[in-house]
């Protein structure tokens, strides 16, 4: 039985082969990925990815993040393909074959067909002299020395290598779409990652209360106003203009300094000059600013007046953080 010493530089071991794969593929692209590139770029068609046992697995992968970046893509399962699923292929499309040996039976099956249908096709490959990689209009070479599995059978280096050859060709194609952060926010409107790309002060912060007292206001209905509203913290207005801000711990300072209040307005103890953020701004800016400040709470304005507080744990809530 292995110690933990053992197990680690094993795992050691395995990252480092497959690390020293990816750094070697860098000089293995040549013009056919540019070309590669281009010729889906131009396309009017969809990508439909092919491939058959790990490979297949990649495939699906790289299927999600080219859809997710702007680039149509399908998944079609080599095997499926000779018995119906063929049909997924429509005259414009481009077909991308994944095959470490690039002589699999069912892909060498496919190779004729999708060129009598005239589509352009693109092997990703280890074995650039196979059947496919001789075949297809582009070929992008993945050629591993070894795989990290000890036999050197089961895919391990050449998968990741698969993998890292379809995401270089994603982000070249997202570069070439000019695919901007709104863009991806379009494609990923769920979950944590849509909300930092979307959501907006304005969504938080109008369903908050909205704290407000003038700088004449005595300390009794600051504290009230402030309980009530429970978000720690109210702001100081005139005319609806932003002037200052009040914290619990503005109040509990006071308390320090003070033998007596009762004579007290909102002016003697509110900080000048508040942090604030336009309504408009993204939520996750919110978040930066308060890291940034060390603070909780931030006071929101739209188009010159105090329109409301975004609280930390509003963000929190949201799954921003």
């Amino acid at each position: 039985m292995k110690n933990k010493s053992s197990i680690i530089d094993t795992a050691r071991h395995t990252i480092e082969m497959e690390s020293k794969a990816i750094l070697n593929l860098s000089s293995l692209i040549t013009d056919d990925f540019a070309e590669a590139t281009q010729l889906i770029y131009n396309s009017k068609g969809r990508v439909i990815i092919t491939g058959i046992g790990k490979s297949a697995i990649i495939a699906n992968k790289i299927v999600s993040t080219l859809n997710s970046t702007g680039t149509p893509a399908i998944f079609m399962h080599a095997a499926d393909a000779i018995h119906g699923d063929l049909g997924l292929i429509l005259k414009d499309d481009v077909v991308i074959f994944l095959s470490k040996s690039g002589n699999t039976p069912e892909v060498k099956v496919l190779v004729p067909l999708i060129k009598s249908a005239k589509n352009k096709m693109i092997a990703i490959t280890g074995n650039i002299e196979s059947f496919i990689g001789q075949h297809a209009d582009y070929v992008l070479n993945t050629y591993v020395e070894k795989e990290a599995c000890p036999n050197n059978l089961a895919p391990t280096t050449s998968t990741t290598a698969q993998l890292v050859i379809g995401d270089a060709l994603a982000v070249c194609l997202l570069e070439l779409r000019g695919f901007s952060s709104n863009d991806f926010a379009k494609y990923h409107p769920g979950g944590a990652l849509g909300k930092k790309l979307y959501l907006r002060v304005k969504d938080i912060s109008s369903v908050n209360e909205k704290p407000k007292v003038t700088p004449t206001t005595n300390i009794k209905d600051i504290i009230v106003e402030i309980t009530e509203k429970m978000l720690g913290v109210t702001a100081v207005v005139e005319n609806d203009v932003i002037v200052g801000i009040i914290t619990d711990g503005d109040l509990r300072r006071m308390l320090t300094k003070v033998d007596s209040f009762s004579g007290l307005t909102a002016k003697d103890i509110m900080g000048k000059n508040p942090r604030r953020i336009e309504a408009e701004a993204m939520a996750i800016d919110a978040l930066e600013v308060m890291e940034t400040n060390e603070i909780s709470q931030l006071l929101v304005e739209e188009n010159g007046k105090y329109a409301g507080i975004v609280h930390l744990h509003d963000l929190i809530k949201e799954g921003i953080i």
